[in-house]
C-alpha cells in the first residue's frame, strides 16, 4: 500500500471536528493541509461528520446577551475582546474542517472541481488554527487563557441550520457571518491603537487581512455552486439570507474590503430593511 493511499483527506478533516483540547485542534489542522500537501491524502471514501464538534470544558457556553459588552480602554476589556475572537477563530477551524468533510465528497461539487475545492478550504482551516494560536498566545501576555471567560455558541448554531444545505453554509458563513468580521475589526484595530495596544492590533490586523480571502472562497464557491444548480445568484443568496439568518444585515459595511472579496452591494444592501 502506498503512502498516498493510507489516509482519506474527508477522515483527516473529520479529525480536526473530533478534536477537543485546543493544542490538538490546531495540530489536527496542520497535519490535515501537510498530509493533503505532501499527496498523502486522497479524496477517496468520505467521512463520519459529527453534528457537533468536539470542545474543551471551557469556555462556558451563554446566551449572547449574556457576554458583557468590551470597553477597549481597559486592560480587562482588551482580554475579553481577544477572548471573544479567539473563540470565533476556535470555532472557524471547524467551520472550514466541516466544509472539507461534509461538502468535499458531495455530489454537488463536480470532479472536476473537487480538488481545489478542498484545496481552498483546508487552507481556510489552516489560517483559522493559525489565528486562534496568535490570539491565544496574546491572551497568554495579558495573563488570561482562552476559556477563562464565557463565551456563546452562535456561529456553530449557524452551522447545523445549514447542515444540509451546502449553498446556504456558503452563504451564512463566510458570505454574512464573516463578511461581518470585516465590517467590525477595522475599528477594532483603530481602539486597540488608540489604547496604546499595538501588540493586539497586529493580531487583529493578521486575521482582517487573511479574512478577506476567506470571505473571497465563500464567494468563490457560491458562484460556482450557483452556476451548477442553474440558479441566479442574487435571489439566491436573498432567500438563503432570509431563510437561515435571524434579523437583518446590519451597516455599516466596509464596502472596500467587501469589494475585494467580491461581495456586490446588490447582495447585501436590499437585506438591511424588511422583505415587502
Amino acid at each position: 500500500m502506498t503512502e498516498a493511499a493510507i489516509h482519506s483527506v474527508f477522515d483527516l478533516a473529520s479529525n480536526v471536528l473530533t478534536a477537543a483540547a485546543p493544542a490538538a485542534k490546531i495540530a489536527a489542522a496542520q497535519d490535515l493541509r501537510r498530509h493533503w500537501e505532501s499527496g498523502a491524502a486522497g479524496m477517496h471514501g468520505s467521512a463520519d461528520v459529527p453534528d457537533r464538534p468536539a470542545r474543551p470544558d471551557a469556555p462556558v457556553l451563554v446566551n449572547p446577551a449574556l457576554v458583557k459588552r468590551r470597553r477597549l480602554g481597559t486592560a480587562p476589556g482588551r482580554a475579553a475582546l481577544l477572548h471573544a475572537v479567539a473563540h470565533i477563530e476556535f470555532n472557524a477551524i471547524d467551520l472550514a474542517a466541516d466544509m472539507v468533510a461534509r461538502f468535499g465528497p458531495s455530489q454537488l461539487i463536480e470532479a472536476k472541481d473537487r480538488a481545489q475545492f478542498i484545496t481552498d478550504w483546508i487552507n481556510v482551516c489552516h489560517d483559522e488554527a493559525r489565528h486562534f494560536d496568535l490570539v491565544q498566545n496574546r491572551l497568554a501576555q495579558l495573563g488570561t487563557a482562552y476559556g477563562d471567560l464565557p463565551a456563546h455558541d452562535g456561529l456553530w448554531q449557524a452551522a447545523e441550520k445549514t447542515a444540509g444545505d451546502f449553498i446556504a453554509r456558503l452563504v451564512i458563513a463566510p458570505m454574512v457571518l464573516e463578511a461581518r468580521g470585516l465590517d467590525v475589526t477595522p475599528a477594532m484595530i483603530e481602539k486597540l491603537i488608540g489604547a496604546g495596544d499595538m501588540q493586539s492590533a497586529a493580531v487583529l490586523q493578521v486575521i482582517y487581512d487573511d479574512e478577506i480571502g476567506h470571505v473571497a472562497a465563500g464567494r468563490k464557491w457560491f458562484k460556482t455552486a450557483c452556476a451548477g444548480a442553474n440558479l441566479s445568484e442574487t435571489p439566491t443568496f436573498h432567500a438563503k439570507v432570509r431563510q437561515y439568518f435571524n434579523g437583518l444585515l446590519k451597516p455599516p459595511f466596509n464596502r472596500v474590503a467587501r469589494d475585494l472579496a467580491g461581495i456586490p452591494t446588490e447582495f447585501y444592501i436590499p437585506l438591511t430593511v424588511p422583505e415587502t
